[in-house]
């Protein structure tokens, strides 16, 4: 799975890594607000290889939690989907609007193949200091450089360099950002 081959979602390890997952992310979600200190111990058991700053805004939902690596000073506003069936490598400083999606999760194109019930994965890697809209969809296997930001309701379905403002669906440069 993490290597990029084809695997089987539906082997029992897997299923019960993102069953561990799902209980993690439906406690965090349901805790109230003032339980700060319990929602920051469910974090660090959910991903565990995020910077010990980050901050979610309820709901959040993931697969594995372990595959999503973050620098410091991450921020993912309410209702954000991070499918982390790969790694998914999230630069310091990134900020994440509502409903983000970042899938690494992906199908064969043929049929045959697509029904064996088999998948793969690509990995996602996003810059520091990057800013993505609300409603931004991320797909397997794309970068985005440094301080790059992603128009609201973007697929980005190709890589994005750094230092530029990209938009739409597909999601392609319009300008570049002077800093």
């Amino acid at each position: 799975m993490l290597s990029g081959q084809m695997y089987n979602p539906m082997a029992p390890p897997l299923v019960a890594e993102r069953h561990k997952a799902r209980a993690l992310f439906q406690a965090f979600n349901q805790s109230p607000e003032s339980a700060a200190a319990y929602r920051r111990r469910l974090l660090r058991q959910l991903l565990p290889n995020a910077g010990g700053d980050i901050f979610i805004e309820p709901p959040f939902y993931c697969d594995y939690g372990y595959n999503i690596h973050a620098g410091q000073q991450v921020f993912f506003n309410f209702d954000c989907v991070v499918l982390d069936v790969a790694p998914v490598y999230l630069g310091s400083r990134l900020l994440c609007a509502p409903k983000v999606q970042l899938y690494t999760a992906t199908h064969p194109l043929e049929a045959k193949a697509r029904y064996s019930g088999k998948e793969y994965a690509r990995s996602i890697h996003i810059g520091e200091e990057v800013w993505l809209g609300g409603g931004v969809i991320v797909c397997p296997g794309v970068r985005i450089g440094d301080r790059s930001v992603i128009g609201a309701g973007s697929v980005v379905t190709k890589d994005i360099p750094a230092d530029v403002f990209a938009a739409g669906n597909p999601c392609r440069v319009i300008r570049e950002i002077e800093q």
